[in-house]
């Protein structure tokens, strides 16, 4: 059975920093794997913020958080990050971890790390 554990989230000030992990189990990483952050505010649609392929490793990000979030992976240890810098209220959410496998209907998530942006 594939799971997906997200961890690393938290209770930070504006201007603050952490560091999401989500770690795969029941799985391999490899090029078909395709993984993205989603997140969703109190009373909101669940947003896509950022994406990584595993064919070539680009990387996507919505406009709220360019230059603020970072996506990276580690096929070694099964887990992608999501490093998030100059971290304001509006990101306040629940932070989810999705996964799929490229040409498959095969589609995984995790359940979910809290994060809060202090005023």
């Amino acid at each position: 059975e594939v799971e997906l554990v997200e961890s690393g989230g938290g209770l930070v000030q504006t201007g603050g920093s952490l560091r999401l992990s989500c770690l795969a189990s029941g799985l391999t990483f490899d090029d078909e794997v395709n993984i993205a952050w989603f997140r969703q505010a109190p009373g909101r649609d669940r947003e896509a913020i950022s994406h990584i392929s595993g064919r070539d490793g680009s990387t996507w990000s919505v406009d709220s958080v360019k230059g603020r979030f970072t996506i990276s992976r580690d096929n070694a240890k099964n887990t992608v990050y999501l490093q998030m810098n100059s971290l304001k209220p509006e990101d306040t959410a629940v932070y989810y971890c999705n996964l799929r496998v490229r040409t498959t209907t095969l589609e995984y998530w995790g359940q979910g790390t809290q994060v809060t942006v202090s005023s």
